[in-house]
């Protein structure tokens, strides 16, 4: 699994999983558990993860969508 991107915004990760979605690639949202837990304080972002082969198509439907500085480096 490749991670494309952390954040606790909510409204960012209903948009990239829904871009995600839209091109068929499959969406891991990691730590969405102990985000919770551990409250407001953002201390835990969530992570967004693909499959390593889907990686290269994730990005570019993400930077297509005008999201390519939300990436991490990778």
């Amino acid at each position: 699994m490749i991670e494309l991107l952390r954040t606790n915004d909510l409204v960012l990760i209903s948009l990239v999983e829904a871009i995600l979605a839209e091109n068929n690639i499959a969406v891991v949202l990691a730590d969405q558990h102990m985000s919770a837990v551990e409250g407001s304080l953002s201390f835990l972002p969530r992570r967004i993860l693909v499959a390593d082969e889907a990686a290269g198509r994730a990005r570019r439907a993400l930077t297509e969508a005008g999201l390519a500085g939300e990436l991490r480096d990778g």
